[in-house]
C-alpha cells in the first residue's frame, strides 16, 4: 500500500454524529490524516502516512464498541448485508423469547408459562440484548445534552423490568405476585423497537459514497507517445507533466493538459455542464474525464495527482459530505421534549404519593415506575419505520430510488429545488427551434439539404439533428464530400456546391447569431438555431412543484442566454448560469443555510453540490458518480415528472409519521395519568400497548394505496 493511498474502512453501529467524531479523534490521536468519517454510510476514510499497520487500526476502531466489517470480495461494493444482519440477529433472538413471555396473558393460571422464575429467564436474556443494544446511542445522547428515542425506550424497558423484578421479590408467592409483572413490556418495548430498526434497515440499501466511484474514474489508460514515436498503454495514474498523450476519437482524455497536435469537438457537459461539444485545436486546455467525441489529439500532461480538476471535485466532495449536518429525525425531536417530562411526572407521583397522600414507600415508588412503565415508546419505535418502508417501497414501485428514511423526512420539508440543466432537465439531444431563411428556397428544401448532409458527419450536432428530420425530410444524393477541418461539410451534387457549418463559412455577409449556416454557391441561403431537447413533462413538473409552494432555481454551467431562455419558458423562478462546480456548491451551500434545498443533477460538476445539498437526486444515466453522491435516483431518466412524485410521496410519508407518532403520544398521554394514581393493571396496559402499536402500523399500510395530491 503506497503512504499516499486513501484507505476505507466500513464500520457498523455509527448511529449519530458523536460516534462518528469519537472515531476521528481516535484516528487523529493515532497520526492519520486526512480522516473522513461518515456515520450514514458507516465509512471511514483516512490517510495512513505513519505506515501504521491496518490490523492495529482495525483494532482501536472496535476497541472503541464499534465494529469494522470486510467488505465481500467478489463485489465491489459493500452493502452493509452485515449491518442489517447483527440487527436483524438481536430481533430474531428477542422475538423467540418474547412470543411464550407475551402468551402467558392468554393461558390459564397454573399454566408454567405463568411461573414468575419462568417469565424472569424468558425476559432476562431480552432485557440484555435491549439494554446494550439501546444503551449506547442512549448514553451518547445523554451526553450531547439531547435525549434521543433510545433513552426513552432504555427507560421504559428498565423500569418495566426493575419493577416487577422488586415485585417478584417482596410479593413472592402471595396471590398479589402477578400484578406486580411487567416482564413481558420489558421485553415487548425491545422487541418491537428492534422490529421497528430491521424494518427500516430493509429499506436502506446501504450505499456507499461517491468517493470510491470518482476514484475508479480517474483510473483511467492512456495512450503515452514515447520518444521514438511509438505508443504504450498506461495507467492515467503513472502519467508525470510533460508526458504526452494520444487521444482518439470516443476515448476519454486521461488528465489535465494543453492540446499540442490536432483538434477535436470535445464532449465537457459532464464538468463544465455546456451543452454543445467543444471545439477545441492546438494551444487550448482540456480537462480530464472529458470524451472526444471526434477528431484526434496529442495532449501534453500539465496536471497529475491532486492537482486536476476531477481530483479536486473529490476534495470537494468530500468536504461537502463531511460538512453536512445530520439531520434529527422527527421521533428524536419529539424525544427530547418527552423524556424530561415523562421522568417529571414519575418523579412528582412519588414525592405526592409518599409525602402528600402518606402512601407507604413501596406502593409510591411502585406507582412512579408505573408511569416510567406506561409511557411505553413501542409505538413511537415502530411510527416513522413503519411509514418510511411503505414510503419507499412505493417510490421504489414507480421507479424512484431513495436511500434511507432520513431523505424522505428532509425531502417532505423542502422549500428550493435546485435543477442542472444539460441532461437534468434536457435530454441533452438537440432539435431544431428555428430556420431563418435568407433567400428565395422553401422549408422543405432546406430540410432535406441538412437531413441529407448532416448523415455525413459523425459529429453529435448532426447526429441529433438528422434524428430529429427522420420521417420529416427525403435524403439527396451528393456526388462529392468534402471536410472543412473545424469548419464543416463542402458537398457537391450535379450543379450546385454547398456548404454547412460554423460561423467561421460567414465571408463578410450580414447575418444573424445562428449555430448552424448552409451556403448554396456561396450564397448563404438559411441559418440554422438549435436547441436541447427538452425531457417529458418538464413545464408541467415546474408549475406543479411552484404550486406546493417550492422555490425552483436553475443553476448550470451552459451559457447565460440559454439558461434565461430555458428558464423563461419553464417558468424557473431563479437562474444562475456559467457555474462552475466551485461556484455551484457555494450556491447551494447559502440555499442550504436559508432552507431545506433539493438538488437534482446528473454529472461530475454536479456531484459535489449533491452531496452538499440537503437532498441529491441524481438520474440513473447520470455518471456513477453523481448517482453514488444523491441520495434519490430516479429509474426513468427521461420524464422529470417523477422528480415531482418523489417530492409527493416524501410529503405523505412525513404526514403519515406525524399522525402516527400522534396516535403514540395520545395513548401516553391518557394512560399516564391512570398510572400516576395507581390504577394500572398489567393486562389492561398490555392490550392498550398492543392497540396503540395496530393503529400505527394500520395507518402506515394506508399510505400504500391513498390518493397523493
Amino acid at each position: 500500500m503506497s503512504k499516499e493511498q486513501n484507505t476505507t474502512l466500513n464500520v457498523e453501529g455509527m448511529t449519530c454524529a458523536n460516534c462518528a467524531l469519537g472515531i476521528k479523534k481516535h484516528l487523529e490521536k493515532k497520526g492519520l490524516e486526512e480522516v473522513n468519517v461518515n456515520f450514514s454510510t458507516g465509512e471511514v476514510l483516512f490517510k495512513n502516512a505513519q505506515n501504521l499497520s491496518l490490523q492495529e487500526i482495525k483494532n482501536g476502531i472496535n476497541n472503541l464498541g464499534y465494529k469494522v466489517v470486510e467488505e465481500d470480495a467478489h463485489h465491489g461494493h459493500h452493502h452493509s448485508h452485515s449491518g442489517a444482519s447483527t440487527i436483524e440477529k438481536k430481533f430474531y433472538f428477542s422475538l423467540i423469547f418474547t412470543i411464550p413471555l407475551f402468551l402467558h396473558m392468554f393461558v390459564p393460571k397454573d399454566f408454567f408459562l405463568n411461573n414468575v422464575w419462568v417469565q424472569l429467564a424468558l425476559c432476562l436474556p431480552v432485557f440484555v440484548v435491549g439494554f446494550l443494544h439501546f444503551g449506547k446511542s442512549a448514553w451518547g445522547s445523554l451526553k450531547s445534552g439531547i435525549p434521543n428515542m433510545d433513552v426513552l425506550i432504555l427507560i421504559g424497558s428498565t423500569s418495566a423490568f426493575i419493577y416487577s423484578l422488586i415485585g417478584t421479590i417482596q410479593h413472592l408467592g402471595s396471590e398479589h405476585e402477578h400484578q406486580y409483572l411487567f416482564y413481558e413490556t420489558a421485553a415487548t418495548i425491545i422487541t418491537l423497537v428492534l422490529l421497528g430498526n430491521v424494518l427500516e434497515h430493509r429499506s436502506v440499501k446501504q450505499t456507499t459514497t461517491a468517493i470510491k466511484e470518482l476514484t475508479q474514474l480517474q483510473k483511467t489508460e492512456a495512450k503515452r507517445v514515447l520518444e521514438n514515436g511509438s505508443i504504450e498503454i498506461v495507467n492515467a495514474e503513472d502519467l508525470k507533466v510533460g508526458d504526452v498523450i494520444q487521444v482518439n476519437a470516443g476515448d476519454k482524455i486521461a488528465i489535465d493538459g494543453e492540446i499540442i497536435w490536432g483538434d477535436a469537438a470535445i464532449n465537457e457537459s459532464m464538468i463544465t455542464g455546456e451543452s454543445l461539444p467543444v471545439e477545441k485545436k492546438e494551444g487550448k486546455k482540456v480537462i480530464g474525464g472529458t470524451i472526444v467525441e471526434e477528431g484526434n489529439l496529442k495532449i501534453k500532461v500539465e496536471k497529475v495527482g491532486e492537482e486536476t480538476v476531477l481530483s479536486k471535485i473529490i476534495q470537494m466532495v468530500k468536504n461537502a459530505q463531511a460538512d453536512q449536518p445530520g439531520i434529527q429525525r422527527l421521533g428524536d425531536k419529539i424525544s427530547a421534549i418527552f423524556v424530561p417530562v415523562v421522568v417529571g411526572i414519575s418523579l412528582l407521583t412519588f414525592i405526592l404519593a409518599f409525602f402528600v397522600f402518606k402512601i407507604e414507600f413501596k406502593q409510591a415508588m411502585m406507582q412512579s415506575i408505573a408511569v416510567l412503565v406506561i409511557s411505553c415508546p413501542c409505538a413511537m419505535g415502530l411510527a416513522t419505520p413503519t411509514a418510511v418502508m411503505v414510503g419507499i417501497g412505493r417510490a421504489a414501485k414507480k421507479g424512484i430510488l431513495i436511500k434511507g428514511g432520513s431523505t424522505l423526512e428532509v425531502f417532505a420539508r423542502a422549500k428550493n429545488m435546485v435543477f442542472d440543466k444539460t441532461g437534468t432537465i434536457t435530454t441533452g439531444k438537440f432539435i431544431i427551434k428555428r430556420t431563418k431563411l435568407y433567400s428565395l428556397v422553401n422549408e422543405q428544401e432546406i430540410k432535406n439539404l441538412l437531413y441529407s448532409i448532416e448523415q455525413h458527419s459523425s459529429h453529435p450536432i448532426a447526429k441529433s439533428i438528422v434524428n430529429y428530420l427522420k420521417g420529416d425530410a427525403n435524403k439527396m444524393e451528393f456526388s462529392n464530400i468534402k471536410e472543412i477541418k473545424g469548419v464543416g461539410l463542402e458537398i457537391t451534387d450535379k450543379s450546385n456546391i454547398y456548404k454547412l457549418g460554423s460561423k467561421r463559412l460567414l465571408t463578410g455577409q450580414e447575418a444573424e447569431e445562428h449555430a448552424i449556416y448552409l451556403f448554396k454557391n456561396n450564397e448563404l441561403i438559411a441559418g440554422i438555431d438549435i436547441e436541447d431537447e427538452l425531457k417529458l413533462n418538464a413545464a408541467n413538473t415546474m408549475s406543479l412543484l411552484k404550486d406546493q409552494g417550492i422555490n425552483t432555481v436553475l443553476l448550470s454551467g451552459d451559457v447565460k442566454q440559454k439558461c434565461d431562455e430555458l428558464a423563461k419558458h419553464l417558468n424557473i423562478q431563479t437562474v444562475y448560469s456559467e457555474q462552475l462546480p466551485e461556484h455551484k456548491l457555494e450556491k447551494i451551500d447559502e440555499l442550504v443555510k436559508q432552507a431545506p434545498t433539493v438538488m437534482v443533477g446528473d454529472g461530475i460538476n454536479d456531484a459535489p453540490a449533491l452531496a452538499k445539498a440537503s437532498v441529491g437526486v441524481s438520474l440513473s444515466n447520470a455518471t456513477q458518480v453523481a448517482v453514488q453522491t444523491a441520495q434519490v435516483v430516479l429509474l426513468n431518466d427521461k420524464d422529470l415528472s417523477q422528480v415531482y412524485e418523489a417530492y409527493l410521496i416524501s410529503k405523505h410519508t412525513l404526514k403519515t409519521i406525524k399522525q402516527n407518532l400522534f396516535w403514540a403520544f395520545f395513548y401516553n398521554v391518557v394512560a399516564i395519568p391512570i398510572a400516576a394514581f395507581g390504577f394500572l393493571n398489567p393486562m389492561v396496559a398490555a392490550l392498550a400497548m398492543a392497540f396503540s402499536d395496530v393503529i400505527v402500523i394500520g395507518n402506515s399500510i394506508r399510505l400504500k394505496t391513498k390518493k397523493l395530491n
